[in-house]
């Protein structure tokens, strides 16, 4: 007796198969409990772009945007508990993420706030000012040890002319 599968389980299989990673088709028909060359005629028939349901392409909290953070703190500023963690499994993340995520634009604000360009143009300053003060403490050395190595040569030869 032939099975007969549906359109929608036929395109979420297919699209199961097109995001498997580095399993292969075996396992997954296996997983699905569908046959092998039944899923490979699948295949064949359609590709990745004819199936109306997209891949859930899974993005890694690092290639959130700034913009996509603040978004994602907007959002679930108000949940808590269960809902947050329903609202962070749905989207890859877990609460410690948005937890960092807002101390980061917590610290940024501050350095943003009034005179936050004035604190840095002064610190931009000093580590110019040091540079240059141990540039100029180099040359003093340099210069302080040719003073003596002069000194010594004309005492040598001083002493060779007597």
């Amino acid at each position: 007796m032939k099975s007969k599968y549906s359109e929608a389980f036929v395109e979420q299989a297919l699209v199961k198969v097109f995001s498997r990673g580095s399993r292969t088709v075996r396992s997954v028909a296996d997983e699905l409990n569908v046959n092998y060359h039944a899923l490979k005629h699948w295949m064949k028939g359609k590709s990745l772009e004819k199936i109306s349901i997209s891949a859930p392409k899974e993005k890694r909290p690092q290639d959130w945007s700034a913009k996509q953070q603040m978004i994602a703190l907007h959002e679930t500023h108000g949940l808590s508990g269960e809902s947050l963690q329903a609202w962070c499994r749905e989207r890859g993340l877990f609460a410690h993420h948005l937890t960092s995520w807002n101390a980061a634009f917590c610290a940024d604000g501050k350095e943003a706030g009034p005179g936050g360009r004035e604190v840095r143009t002064l610190k931009d300053e000093v580590v110019k000012l040091k540079r240059e003060l141990v540039r100029k403490d180099r040359a003093l050395a340099e210069a302080a040890a040719l003073l003596i190595l002069q000194k010594k040569f004309r005492a040598l030869w001083e002493d060779e002319a007597q």
